[in-house]
């Protein structure tokens, strides 16, 4: 590989043009060689915006991957193609990150594990949400033990009234499902990452089509239209570990709730707990005594400087091509993403069916 990684993007929307191509565009070892979308005219801007002089521009990704010189290929395009473009990316011999979730369904996923193994490519998935501050040192604070064992956790994805009405995102075929798999899928990784439990046993869920129906809706992005909203408007699961570990994953983008949350966890364990209500609680008792610790996670040292900070996406896309560079194993691994797509998948079949569904 040269010194300089060749990275090249297969679809060029609001996930490429709002996260990967400003995060790529700021690393001196990184060159954007090659765009690609369906609608051309999509790739020619970014090309322009963000591409090397004499960067390529594709309408079909079959086309771009038979170019020898890619180092690496980010998928950003809708849910139901993640899986066959990553696997013909890993077997075009390039390095593969595609965003959440994995895949429409959790057969692709385990494909996509198996091609990454088979080709022996590196794949990662873009949960961006474990490069926030918080995220980070609460792992920190499950991995040096500080809570005990982790028996107890939410995992929050809740939205009052803000349905994205753009894109494909209230498509079933094209996305697989609604704010489960959009952004339940980010809390969920974040709360099984955090726990480093990977094991489930059993899982209970139930969707819900009622908001999604209503007229003239109040919605941070304007009303949808109820013709077009197929997914669900709210999911919710339990999720048993083999360990003995419950999960409660809640996920809505239209709720008639003031509880607000969204890619964020909460945490009980035998020695103490945590939530990220205010930024990041730490809670416990010591010496007889509970106390509740708020976690300074800013980097502000002295009056008139806040310090300086790197965003998730630009910490998520730095440490993806060092792990490419160096020849790491990359922060989010494939069977990790895997997990998480069989959990949501078993989420939607409970709700389908009435009944849990048994992970072997």
């Amino acid at each position: 590989m040269s010194v300089k990684v060749k990275v090249a993007i297969i679809g060029c929307g609001g996930i490429a043009n709002g996260k990967h191509l400003p995060a790529l565009s700021k690393l001196d070892h990184v060159e954007i060689v090659a765009f690609c979308d369906i609608i051309v005219e999509k790739a020619q801007q970014a090309a322009e915006k963000y591409g090397v002089a004499g960067a390529k521009v594709y309408e079909s990704y079959e086309e771009l991957l038979n170019d020898s010189s890619i180092d690496i290929v980010h998928v950003c395009t809708p849910n139901d193609s993640h899986a066959e473009i990553s696997i013909a990316a890993l077997e075009a011999d390039k390095h593969v990150m595609c965003e959440k979730p994995m895949a429409k369904t959790a057969a692709d996923a385990r494909r996509m594990v198996e091609a990454a193994k088979r080709t022996g490519k590196k794949l990662t998935v873009g949960y961006n949400n474990r490069f926030r501050s918080d995220s980070q040192y609460l792992k920190k604070v499950c991995e040096e033990g500080d809570l005990g064992e982790i028996y107890f956790a939410k995992a929050h994805a809740i939205r009052r009234r803000a349905v994205p009405t753009w894109g494909v995102f209230l498509d079933e075929e094209k996305q697989g499902g609604g704010p489960l798999i959009d952004i339940g899928t980010h809390a969920l990784d974040l709360t099984l990452w955090v726990m480093n439990n990977y094991e489930p046993k059993a899982v209970l869920g139930t969707t819900f089509h009622k908001l999604s129906q209503k007229e003239n809706a109040a919605n941070a992005w304007g009303s949808w239209d109820p013709k077009k909203f197929t997914v669900e408007d709210s999911a919710f699961g339990m999720i048993t570990m083999k360990n003995g570990a419950t999960i409660i994953l809640e996920s809505s983008w239209a709720l008639n709730t003031l509880d607000v949350k969204e890619a964020k966890c909460t945490l009980s364990g035998t020695e103490g707990g945590a939530d990220m209500e205010e930024g990041l609680r730490i809670n416990g008792e010591k010496h007889s005594r509970l106390y509740k610790n708020q976690v300074q996670l800013d980097a502000k040292g002295v009056d008139f400087y806040d310090g300086k900070q790197e965003n998730m996406q630009d910490t998520e896309i730095r440490l993806w091509i060092d792990a490419v560079l160096n020849d790491k194993q990359p922060i989010v691994t494939p069977e990790q993403a895997c997990v998480v797509s069989e959990i949501l998948e078993a989420i939607y079949e409970s709700a389908k069916t009435g009944k849990a569904v048994y992970f072997d």
